[in-house]
């Protein structure tokens, strides 16, 4: 069996993160989770993985908005929380049909110019919405390529496909400060050990302002909702387009952070 080289694997990671916009993968590839895990999965022994670890963990910290190390960084490390989340699933009803259909969030996938013309309030429209006004587009997650368990690479797939639906439905917007206090409730849901250091290590890059409304505002905000809400990883968001936030909202127990837009105006 091939086993890549550590120098190999960081080169693989950082050419895929440098050219994301570049790899297309075809319609039938982008909707079935089981060929994108034959194609992309790259199996590590122990002293890999470590290594791969620490070289991800050292470029992340360098820049954190290297986000191929951040994930790379969350496949090398995430098994504890991977097995976690997998147990948390398969005790839900809904979780367990995504579990066994395996759906994927993309372009391909999802009909984006269907979502924009739902009515106002919807999660389809909010979600189209939040890609809108944050210029992003849910195309740009990387395949899970380390994970050599195909239950937890799947979960972890669908953790980075829905991680922009949390920043709809918690209403963050994809700046720092946003994704701090989005990191600090899927860290409290998820145990993601890269989740926990992005909301440990992420405030240390906010600016003076933006620290006191985070430690004012939305950190213990976002450690209640964390902490209170019930678990999005069990939520079939694809079925639910047509719901209204505000019951979204209150099936979930989520208290949207409302703070004034004179006030806390962050690009």
């Amino acid at each position: 069996m091939f086993r890549p080289s550590p120098l190999y694997l960081i080169r693989s990671v950082t050419y895929r993160g440098q050219n994301r916009t570049c790899h297309k993968i075809g319609k039938m590839e982008r909707n079935s989770f089981e060929e994108d895990f034959r194609k992309f999965h790259i199996p590590i022994n122990t002293f890999q993985q470590t290594l791969l670890t620490i070289g991800a963990a050292s470029l992340a910290l360098l820049d954190p908005y290297r986000a191929d190390m951040v994930a790379c960084l969350g496949e090398t490390t995430g098994s504890f929380a991977l097995h976690y989340i997998l147990s948390q699933m398969e005790n839900s009803q809904e979780a367990a049909k995504i579990l066994k259909e395996k759906p994927r969030i993309n372009s391909s996938t999802v009909d984006l110019n269907k979502l924009r013309k739902m009515p106002e309030g919807t999660l389809g429209r909010v979600y189209a919405n939040f890609l809108d006004e944050n210029k992003v587009t849910p195309d740009t997650r990387d395949p899970v390529r380390f994970v050599s368990d195909i239950k937890l690479a799947y979960v972890m797939q669908r953790y980075r496909e829905i991680h922009d639906l949390i920043h709809a439905l918690l209403g963050m917007k994809t700046n720092m400060l946003g994704e701090v206090t989005v990191k600090w409730v899927e860290a409290i849901q998820t145990k993601l050990p890269m989740c926990v250091g992005g909301a440990i290590f992420g405030p240390l890059r906010l600016k003076p302002k933006q620290r006191k409304d985070y430690l004012q505002y939305y950190l213990p905000w976002a450690i209640e909702t964390g902490s209170t809400s019930k678990f999005f990883m069990n939520v079939y968001f694809e079925e639910r387009w047509e719901q209204p936030i505000v019951e979204l909202h209150e099936e979930l127990n989520i208290k949207p952070l409302i703070l004034s837009r004179f006030l806390f105006n962050y690009g």
